[in-house]
């Protein structure tokens, strides 16, 4: 099996896995207002497929669902679960910026949604995670909207990130003390981690881009401090046989200094995701991926 055993370097606590109490004092969130701006990596003709989600397979009216075996450092060890990514087209309405119950309005457009849930068991109480990601369908690179929530014995964390057209606006309700009720302003254009197992999907892999984004890093945490801005390089590659099952591209996010992720993206269209690896050891082998509706009714 491809598997890589987690640095000895990770760090002793994942990203946002910790425990109820902490050693240091948290800051307080502070907002800010930058000014608007545009995101050269939606420009068409440039190192993403802007139309990547346009093909017919997303309408059939079902869903894909990977299933991964994960790792993730908690409490200081390594923990291994099952990962789950939903992808699926579904059709939002500009009042309520949400999946419509009424086809017959006029206000509708498609999205890209994709889930992401995981149940993550260690020897005090289990971790929850559920984060949700949605692209306008034509725009796999612009976050249309960022739900993520996580649920322990300590309590629950939920952030919520959406584009209000100049700016992304980010509100949060923490348990953590320094943080509990706010709202802040976030640059326009950026990526986000979470977001990374849809968005480098769409890269224009034959090319083997090489290039600069700024990317905010991971939401899915049970803190809601200010977000991480990361001025990171991303890079292409054919992957070598050995690292994935099948033929795969991979793709290196240099986020910092010892700060870097690698994606195994299927070279077969829709490319999904085969393997990542991150700097905090969270990590995934894809299982199983299949097309079903996982909602009732369907």
């Amino acid at each position: 099996m491809f598997r890589v055993v987690p640095f000895a370097t990770v760090l002793l606590l994942s990203a946002g896995l910790v425990a109820c109490s902490s050693d240091g004092q948290p800051k307080a969130p502070t907002a800010s207002a930058p000014s608007p701006s545009d995101n050269p990596l939606t420009h068409r003709g440039g190192v993403f497929h802007q139309d990547w989600a346009m093909d017919k397979v997303w309408e059939d009216g079902l869903a894909e669902v990977a299933t991964y075996d994960a790792e993730r450092v908690v409490y200081g060890e390594v923990r291994r679960f099952e990962y789950t990514l939903i992808t699926v087209k579904e059709e939002f309405n500009q009042q309520f910026n949400t999946k419509t119950d009424d086809y017959q309005r006029k206000d509708l457009f498609p999205v890209m949604k994709v889930n992401q849930f995981c149940s993550i068991p260690t020897e005090n109480y289990p971790y929850h995670f559920l984060t949700s990601v949605f692209f306008r369908r034509d725009q796999p690179v612009q976050l249309l909207k960022l739900t993520t929530s996580s649920q322990e014995w300590c309590g629950n964390t939920f952030k919520a990130i959406t584009d209000d057209g100049l700016q992304y606006q980010q509100t949060y309700n923490s348990y953590w003390d320094g943080e509990g009720v706010g709202r802040r302003a976030l640059p326009r254009d950026v990526l986000f981690e979470d977001a990374l197992p849809y968005t480098l999907r769409a890269l224009r892999f034959e090319t083997k881009p090489d290039f600069q984004a700024r990317i905010y890093g991971l939401q899915q945490t049970s803190r809601a401090a200010a977000p991480e801005l990361y001025s990171a390089q991303v890079s292409v590659v054919e992957a070598p046989p050995a690292d994935a099952p099948e033929p795969a591209w991979q793709v290196r996010v240099r986020l910092a200094e010892q700060k870097e992720n690698v994606y195994w993206f299927a070279k077969a269209y829709p490319n999904v995701l085969l393997r990542q690896t991150t700097w905090d050891g969270r990590n995934l082998w894809l299982k199983q991926v299949r097309r079903f509706a996982y909602w009732p009714g369907k």
